[in-house]
């Protein structure tokens, strides 16, 4: 190729004196012949081909190669004469990305438009040249303890079930530091969240410190949804980088040159750990895990082809002391989750329900959840932190999260209700105590017995006694009978047990009494 270049550059310099000489100094073909040692008919069509389009040598020379190549209609001297008909390479380009279409049958169409035109080894080489002019790469300098790059490879390898023989398949992870090359990998079972976290938090841990951008693919776990411009970030992904001081700067999708460092990794990991491994069996994730590192370490410690060195003495020597240091503590993998609490002002987390400040009810939240702890947001501000209880269907509520009433509710116990009561009376007392027992639970009574004490308000304590003095004789348990009795002003009339008792006595008047033992003797008979 640098011969090819050589010979167009001579080519072109030749061009430029053929112009020279018979623009400017008016020499004959012959002379400009043997000067250029080229033959004259070639000399004098490239002098026609710049009288037809009325150029001067004074032009000329203001043109660099590319321009003049251009004005000529030529690629340099060719046999066939000075110039051929030119494809439309950007239609030529457009149609191959068509199914089916193939450069062969594009230069066969060519050619039957264009029977001067080029031939098809030289319409292939031209094409190749100018598709090279449509895409500039930009090789990237990254600075040390600057970037990570992180991703999946696309191999995978099979971990066998001893008791079983089932067989999964384990996804590899492969971190690259920016500027050393130093390489992390490991396997796990999926690239689900708490595996990718796992493998970034294992990462720094190997690297033993943290870049100051990291770099991943638009994979789901690390980005909820792609953007090109504003990414959004998955919160746990977030949460961890915050952690560790690092900042997310998710590769653009569908460009991997954004993360040609670790497509590279990829690469390397697959052939010199990955292929090494292709004939061993494994029956665990660790077993495998420990033959990762045994190969790791031989790849990091492998000297460069074309820079001295190794990943690993790179890596000590000008990227280790550009970390950043790790945190104190480990990052503790936690899920965040979007909420709106109902009336009840209480949200759910894996089935459980924790509370928080009843303002808050109906309005947006997020709660973020370890294996430890339950800690609840409101615009980036912390309003609830609970310890975590994985008991399906119950409820956890802090005290001052509820509404007053709601606290002086669950204030009131049996005992202290029957105390209450006594305060109004002991019938009173006695009423309250009997509708608590008449319940399964007390607490269903609650109400109930609350309307009864309530009933203080509008009516003397005398009346209320007396209401549940009668209401105790008529077995009236509830709040409807006490506030009938005072409505009616029942409360004031003596009920019949206490006529009977001490106004009416004589021995043919019979009581309820008398029935009740005459029925029994009767069914004792049958």
């Amino acid at each position: 190729m640098a011969r090819k270049k050589k010979r167009w550059e001579l080519s072109m310099r030749k061009i430029r004196e053929i112009l020279r000489l018979g623009l400017k100094h008016k020499k004959g073909l012959r002379e400009i012949s043997r000067s250029c040692s080229i033959a004259h008919k070639t000399a004098g069509k490239y002098l026609k081909e710049a009288k037809r389009r009325s150029i001067g040598y004074e032009e000329i020379k203001q043109m660099d190669n590319s321009q003049l190549k251009q004005l000529l209609g030529t690629n340099g001297p060719t046999k066939g004469g000075l110039s051929r008909p030119r494809p439309d390479w950007k239609y030529i380009h457009q149609e191959l990305k068509k199914k089916s279409v193939t450069l062969q049958l594009l230069w066969e169409e060519y050619k039957e438009i264009h029977s001067d035109g080029y031939q098809r080894t030289q319409f292939c080489d031209l094409y190749s040249r100018w598709k090279k002019t449509l895409k500039i790469s930009l090789r990237q300098t990254h600075k040390a303890g600057e970037k990570t790059f992180v991703d999946y490879a696309g191999q995978t390898i099979p971990i066998v079930d001893r008791h079983t023989g089932n067989v999964q398949e384990a996804q590899i992870f492969v971190s690259v530091l920016g500027a050393s090359n130093y390489t992390y990998s490991e396997a796990t079972w999926d690239q689900s969240l708490p595996n990718w976290i796992g493998s970034h938090v294992r990462s720094y841990e190997y690297f033993e410190g943290v870049t100051r951008v990291t770099v991943p693919d638009n994979l789901k776990a690390g980005v909820s949804k792609s953007c090109k411009y504003e990414p959004d970030i998955n919160p746990t992904y977030h949460d961890m980088a915050v952690h560790y001081g690092t900042v997310i700067m998710p590769a653009r999708a569908y460009k991997p040159k954004d993360k040609a460092k670790v497509e590279t990794g990829v690469l390397v990991v697959e052939r010199w750990i990955l292929a090494s491994l292709r004939n061993r069996t494994f029956f665990s994730l660790t077993e495998l895990n420990t033959a990762i590192r045994e190969l790791l370490e031989v790849l990091n410690n492998k000297p460069f082809k074309k820079l001295d060195g190794t990943r690993k003495s790179c890596f000590e020597q000008i990227e280790k002391k550009e970390l950043l240091p790790l945190p104190e503590n480990r990052y503790e993998f936690a899920e965040w989750k979007k909420v709106r609490p109902n009336i009840d002002y209480h949200v759910g987390v894996e089935g459980h329900y924790y509370s928080v400040p009843y303002q808050l009810r109906h309005k947006q939240l997020e709660t973020r959840y370890t294996a430890r702890t339950v800690e609840i947001f409101h615009n980036s501000n912390r309003v609830a932190s609970h310890l975590r209880d994985d008991s399906k269907g119950k409820h956890t509520t802090v005290k001052e999260h509820m509404p007053e009433s709601h606290r002086a509710y669950l204030e009131w116990t049996p005992t202290r209700l029957i105390k209450w009561a006594r305060k109004t009376g002991e019938s009173t007392a006695e009423l309250v105590e009997a509708i608590l027992d008449a319940r399964k639970y007390p607490e269903q009574a609650y109400r109930s017995c609350l309307g009864i004490l309530r009933l203080g308000k509008y009516y003397p304590a005398e009346r209320l006694e007396a209401a549940c003095r009668r209401a105790v004789i008529i077995k009236g348990y509830s709040y409807k009978s006490v506030s009938s009795i005072l409505k009616t002003g029942l409360d004031k009339q003596h009920s019949r047990r206490e006529i009977l008792g001490f106004v009416i006595k004589h021995n043919n008047i019979r009581g309820g009494e008398y029935f009740v033992s005459t029925n029994k003797k009767e069914v004792t008979q049958c």
